[in-house]
């Protein structure tokens, strides 16, 4: 068993239903650690750099204006295989192929509005959690 840390989003379509504790209740239910948080207002800069990875896909743009268009809470989880255990907590990215139960099959409006972001790798949740947070912020 190993302890991971994953990077994680709450994007802005709970924050407007004011579900982000019901969200992380989940994320708690499934053995996760919540070691760092911020309630942020994304930059365009930040959504921008952030979601860079997807510039040339067509939904790029969409995105980006999705999630500077209200408030996300971005996270730091820990526990064991935090990757691979928030993955499955979270559920599909089509919330209609999410299986029952999980964050997106329960809060996602739609495959857009899919209610939380989670990091698919090592190297991609060490680079995200870089992105938002300092060490020192890491206090878990």
């Amino acid at each position: 068993m190993s302890i991971q840390r994953t990077f994680s989003i709450i994007k802005p379509d709970a924050t407007a239903r004011n579900i982000t504790g019901k969200v992380n209740a989940k994320i708690e239910a499934a053995g996760l650690r919540i070691i760092a948080q911020k309630r942020l207002l994304l930059s365009e800069k930040q959504a921008a750099g952030f979601y860079a990875v997807h510039k040339n896909r067509p939904f790029y743009s969409d995105l980006v204006k999705f999630m500077m268009s209200g408030p996300v809470v971005v996270q730091v989880l820990e526990g064991e295989n935090a990757i691979a255990a928030y993955r499955k907590v979270m559920g599909a990215t089509n919330p209609s192929e999410a299986d029952s139960g999980t964050i997106r099959a329960e809060f996602a409006l739609s495959i857009d509005a899919n209610t939380v972001h989670g990091s698919d790798a090592v190297d991609t949740a060490s680079d995200e959690i870089k992105f938002f947070f300092t060490e020192e912020e890491l206090v878990g």
